[in-house]
Parts: C-alpha cells; sequence; structure tokens
C-alpha cells in the first residue's frame, strides 16, 4: 500500500548508515525476505512484479523497521455512521 516503508540500519565500519525502501505509488507494497545470509527488501506491484530491491548482508544488517500504514477496517464503522457523510 502506498506509504508502507522499511529502515534498514546497517554497520558500515566506523559508522551506521541507514537506508529506506517506500511504496511509492497506490496498490504497491514493501517485502523482506532473508535468504542466505542476505536480506533483501523489495516494492512490490499488485500482480507480484519486483520494482526495485535493496540487498544487504545479514551480518552487517544492524536493525530492520517495518513501518505500515494503518489500514482501516471497515468492520469498525457501523453502516451508515459514515464519518465523511453529513
Amino acid at each position: 500500500m502506498k506509504g508502507d516503508r522499511v529502515e534498514i540500519v546497517v554497520d558500515a565500519g566506523d559508522t551506521t548508515r541507514t537506508y529506506e525502501v517506500v511504496a511509492s505509488r497506490a496498490g504497491r507494497r514493501v517485502e523482506t525476505a532473508v535468504r542466505r545470509g542476505v536480506v533483501e527488501v523489495s516494492e512490490v506491484t499488485r500482480s507480484g512484479s519486483v520494482v526495485r530491491t535493496a540487498r544487504f548482508m545479514a551480518t552487517r544488517v544492524l536493525a530492520l523497521v517495518e513501518q505500515p500504514v494503518p489500514r482501516e477496517d471497515p468492520s469498525e464503522h457501523p453502516v451508515g455512521d459514515d464519518p465523511g457523510v453529513r
């Protein structure tokens, strides 16, 4: 969903570096995977096509913070109780 983002903090020797992968358009999401010692963070379309991927060595990753966009549950609003309708 547009606005999903993942922050990756990586050990760069004497300092740390922070990278962000963001779902830049509507209908896209950000997925993470750890395979064979590599952390992959990818922006993916609705159909599953990968738009871009960031890869980091798992031994260098200090933190991986997923920040999803809050999704609104339609069951929270009873029928006829639409706050946008006056």
